[in-house]
C-alpha cells in the first residue's frame, strides 16, 4: 500500500494518505498502525506534517499498542510493493476518462467510449455516500487516589453506551505519589455525541472518578 517504508517515496504516500485519515484502519488504532509504525526507520520529518503528526501519537501509547485490535490485513499489505501516490488510493482514478488506444483511429468510435467513460465517472461520483463528520477524542480521567480500582474505572468507563460513540485503545498514565490516571480513546459522530455530555456521564461514576478532562480532539 505504501511501499518500502524505509524510503522517502514510501514516507510521503504515507504522509499523503493520512492527511485524509486518522489511522491505517477505520477510526481507531488497531494493530495496522503498529505494523506501519514499525516498518518506519524513525520519525517522519517535517515536510511530511500528517506521517509525523500520526507518528507521535501512536508512540505515546507506548506498551500500550499491543492492545490494539486487529488489523484487517497483514503487515505486508501496508509496507510490500512500489509507494503509491495518494491519488491511487482515490476512487475516482479508477475511472480513465481518456484512455489511449494506438489501434482506435475513428474519431466517432473514440468520442463515443470517452463519452460512456465521462457517464460511467459521474455515475460512481453520485453513488459517494455523504461524509459523516467524526472526532477522535482522548479523555484523561482522573481516580480519587492511589486506592481506585482502575479496571474497575475503566469497564465503567467503556460501560457508557451512546449512539455514535466508539470506544478506542486505553492506557494508564502515573501522575505522581503512586496516582495513575486512565487515558481512554473514543470516536463521536459529531451530530449525535456531545462530548460535554458524554463527560458528564464518566464522572457519574463517583467511587472512581474524580474529573474527567478532554486531552486531545481531532477531526476525522
Amino acid at each position: 500500500m505504501f511501499g518500502d517504508l524505509k524510503t522517502a517515496a514510501g514516507v510521503k504516500a504515507l504522509d499523503q494518505y493520512l492527511a485524509e485519515n486518522s489511522y491505517i484502519e477505520g477510526y481507531v488504532p488497531s494493530q495496522a498502525d503498529t505494523a506501519v509504525f514499525q516498518a518506519l526507520k524513525g520519525a517522519p520529518g517535517s515536510d511530511t506534517p500528517h506521517a509525523l503528526r500520526w507518528y507521535n501519537h501512536i508512540k505515546s501509547f507506548g506498551e500500550g499498542m499491543k492492545q490494539f485490535a486487529k488489523a484487517s490485513k497483514s503487515a505486508d499489505a501496508y509496507t510490500a510493493g512500489k509507494a503509491a501516490a495518494a491519488a491511487a488510493d482515490d476512487d475516482d482514478e479508477d475511472v480513465d476518462l481518456f484512455g489511449s488506444d494506438e489501434d482506435e483511429e475513428d474519431d466517432e468510435e473514440k468520442k463515443r467510449v470517452t463519452e460512456e467513460r465521462l457517464a460511467a465517472y459521474a455515475a460512481k461520483k453520485s453513488k459517494k455516500p455523504a461524509v459523516i463528520a467524526k472526532t477522535s477524542v482522548l479523555l484523561d480521567v482522573k481516580p480519587w487516589d492511589d486506592e481506585t480500582n482502575m479496571d474497575e474505572m475503566l469497564a465503567s468507563v467503556k460501560s457508557v453506551e451512546m449512539d455514535g460513540l466508539v470506544w478506542g485503545a486505553s492506557k494508564l498514565v502515573p501522575i505522581g505519589y503512586g496516582i495513575k490516571k486512565l487515558q481512554v480513546m473514543c470516536v463521536v459522530e459529531d451530530l449525535k455525541v456531545s462530548v460535554d455530555e458524554l463527560q458528564e456521564k464518566i464522572e457519574a461514576f463517583e467511587d472512581y472518578v474524580q474529573s474527567v478532562d478532554i486531552a486531545a480532539m481531532n477531526k476525522i
